[in-house]
């Protein structure tokens, strides 16, 4: 993904409002303030940002608690949607007033950003700008193992752990638009209440379960697929529930807990443990992710799948954003109205 500037710009009119974290820490330690507008380069496009995401590297990264550290001052935002209002040299893919939607490292949490043209994409037409802005990093990341790491069929169980938050739930969607028999597992009624709106044909809310033990009654002939990016106490049970030649992709540790799995599981049921980062797969299989995306991008483009959306706020209230997100209380995606009136 193309990276935002790690320092503050200089040397400009305070003009663009933008949250900003000054030291890491919890997420209320984000604040919004005037910037100076960040200064456009060659192969660079200015966009005007009307909405973005907050995803669960965002708090990560506040924390410096992500597998990259991002030097302070810096601007949060790895994900937004909005309006091209300037194009730097070399520029041929875009012009201005297009819509587009990209991601970035970090600043996306303001009213402009600067990101490389080949990290932007137009949105396609009748999809709103929320929707833009909530779709590329969970639904791509889905859609990605889903498609060429887990190789899922049509008729296969798939097991999806964490299903209620931004990933999770887009695993459920692209599941069952897929052909999967979906299993949500989540912490919440609303969460599962989601899941099932989107596909889920069996729910577990794992507070206060025996997981193992609800996995062997809803699953009586086990799993294919355990799609895991919460880790922790989870992901044991869940790799016991996998059939004999399963597949289990670890994609994320939401719950602050890498596992640690017993080997001989491996062993019993023949299966493979997969893992998945963006950055590895877009380096390795460039062929395999243009595939995908042109197959995601077409699903987005003729309404089969939409984003949910279970939260908006303003960009005075980023903290309150990424405290929910950062709290696993999230529904969904949660997204910034850029755009709104402050």
């Amino acid at each position: 993904m193309p990276s935002s500037r790690s320092a503050l710009p200089h040397g400009k009119a305070a003009d663009v409002r933008a949250a900003v974290c000054h030291t890491y820490g919890e997420p209320e330690v984000v604040t919004v303030e005037e910037l100076p507008s960040p200064p456009l380069g060659a192969g660079q496009v200015r966009v005007r940002v009307v909405a973005a995401a907050v995803n669960f590297p965002d708090v990560l990264l506040v924390a410096d608690h992500y597998q990259l550290s991002v030097p302070t001052p810096f601007v949060p935002g790895s994900e937004f949607a909005g309006v091209v209002e300037e194009i730097g040299d070399g520029v041929r893919s875009f012009t201005v007033g297009d819509r587009v939607m990209g991601t970035l490292m970090m600043g996306g949490f303001a009213e402009e950003v600067v990101a490389g043209a080949e990290g932007l994409l137009t949105i396609p037409s009748g999809v709103d700008d929320r929707h833009a802005a909530a779709f590329g990093v969970a639904h791509r990341t889905a859609f990605h193992i889903l498609r060429s790491v887990a190789a899922l069929q049509p008729g296969e169980e798939l097991l999806v752990l964490g299903a209620g938050g931004g990933v999770g739930l887009a695993a459920v969607q692209l599941g069952a638009q897929m052909g999967a028999s979906v299993t949500a597992v989540a912490s919440s009624v609303a969460k599962l209440e989601a899941a099932a709106s989107y596909g889920a044909s069996n729910g577990i809310d794992y507070r206060g379960v025996d997981l193992r033990a609800s996995l062997r009654t809803v699953l009586r002939e086990g799993s294919d697929v355990v799609f895991d990016p919460v880790g922790g106490e989870l992901a044991e049970p869940a790799l016991r529930s996998l059939r004999w030649g399963g597949r289990f992709v670890t994609v994320g540790y939401a719950s602050g807990v890498i596992p640690r799995i017993p080997l001989n599981l491996v062993l019993l049921k023949g299966c493979r443990i997969l893992g998945f980062q963006f950055r590895d797969f877009a380096e390795h299989a460039p062929e395999a992710l243009a595939r995908n995306d042109r197959e995601l991008w077409s699903l987005l483009g003729d309404g089969s799948i939409v984003p949910h959306i279970g939260a908006v706020f303003g960009l005075d209230e980023v903290a309150n954003a990424l405290r929910l997100v950062a709290d696993g209380r999230a529904v969904g995606k949660v997204v910034l109205d850029i755009a709104a009136t402050p």
